[in-house]
């Protein structure tokens, strides 16, 4: 409501509260003060202290004039009427000053009120830039997850071409320098040993095709597995005939009574898994030395295998990725590291995972070269 009509009401009320009290009886008139007291509390709440003030010292003189005798004049006859108008002067004050503290109160309430709206439009408006703020953020953080995840495969898609191309490299060379040499005089000796070493390389082509194959089956989740219930100790059986073919030196010591339990597996991705160790601990262990198999039963419904060389063991700096593709140890701490594909282990860490299992590098104790670990399930009849 404008300030003027506040002041208006507060001017011109009491004038119109007295001309409409004026005309009624005497009984009323006596009763003239409260409504005065009424006008003055409304201007109070609606402007503040000096209007109310204003409204109660005219009301004040105007009902000196009209109401106290003698009537008509401003003077005051009887020393109860003094007293009665400074009571009602008195109070009128009093109702006019709370009135304007109620009004001030609440102007601050609604200012406080108002404070806090535009606190809260501030915080929510906070709320929404921190929204966005983290929706940017986490966008970034995708994007560059992203860029690392593309330059990490692109790094990996160099690395495998330069190790293909490096693996494929020697043995085609041999093959074509074997077959197209004709400086020597061609004997049959000289054909036999020329055709031995082409064999050879193409054997070496060929389980470097196969090793790539079951690389891109396993990280394409393509692998076929023909799961049955087996006899551990036939499949390390095999396995150490094989190696003895390939390494007649080479003894491989294990215990056929404590490997006598079945497990859920594929024979043939079971075989080359062991082959797969026991050719990385061929190449490592010092000739004549022993490579050692163990089983155990550590974990319920799983057999644990162990297979044991007495070579120098991983480096620190390998053992976390030593189940990564082309992942080789110092070739001047051991020179023959440098035969095979460099996807063995990778190849046994895929295939162990496929059959529900785990492989892991173990702690070697003091005179232990590598320790390959890894599990497979029991077969039902047997995993209790």
């Amino acid at each position: 409501m404008p300030d003027w009509v506040i002041w208006l009401v507060a001017l011109a009320g009491p004038a119109v509260v007295t001309a409409t009290l004026v005309g009624y009886s005497h009984q009323v008139q006596r009763d003239y003060v409260f409504i005065y007291l009424g006008l003055v509390a409304v201007v109070g709440v609606l402007r503040g202290m000096w209007p109310a003030l204003a409204s109660a010292a005219i009301s004040f003189l105007l009902v000196d004039y009209f109401f106290v005798p003698p009537v008509g004049t401003l003077t005051i006859a009887d020393e109860q009427d003094i007293v009665n108008l400074l009571a009602f002067l008195v109070i009128a004050g009093v109702v006019g000053f709370l009135a304007s503290r109620r009004r001030r109160a609440l102007l601050e309430s609604q200012a406080l009120a108002r404070q806090l709206r535009e606190v809260n439009s501030e915080l929510v408006r906070l709320n929404k830039e921190q929204a966005e703020a983290a929706q940017a953020a986490l966008r970034l953080a995708r994007s560059e997850q992203q860029i690392r995840a593309l330059q990490e495969a692109d790094r990996l898609r160099r690395e495998l071409l330069a190790n293909v191309s490096h693996e494929l490299r020697t043995p085609l060379g041999t093959i074509l320098t074997e077959s197209t040499d004709r400086s020597a005089v061609l004997t049959v000796e000289v054909a036999e040993r020329r055709l031995a070493t082409v064999a050879a390389e193409a054997r070496r082509l060929e389980a470097l095709v196969n090793d790539m194959l079951d690389m891109a089956r396993i990280e394409g989740g393509a692998l076929d597995l023909d799961l049955e219930p087996l006899g551990l100790d036939d499949a390390i059986a095999a396995a150490a005939e094989r190696l003895r073919h390939a390494s007649p030196k080479r003894v491989v010591d294990w215990d056929r009574s404590a490997a006598d339990v079945e497990v859920l597996a594929d024979w043939a991705r079971l075989g080359q898994v062991l082959d797969n160790l026991l050719a990385n601990a061929d190449r490592f262990a010092p000739s004549g030395s022993p490579i050692a198999i163990e089983v155990s039963k550590e974990e319920p419904g799983l057999a644990t295998i162990r297979v044991i060389d007495r070579g120098p063991g991983v480096a620190a700096d390998l053992r976390e990725r030593v189940f990564e593709r082309f992942i080789r140890g110092d070739p001047k701490a051991d020179p023959s590291e440098s035969t095979g594909t460099g996807l063995g282990l990778a190849i046994v860490k895929g295939l162990v995972e496929a059959h529900a299992g785990s492989v892991a590098l173990d702690q070697s104790p003091p005179g232990v070269g590598a320790v390959f670990r890894f599990t497979l399930p029991l077969a039902p009849d047997r995993a209790s």
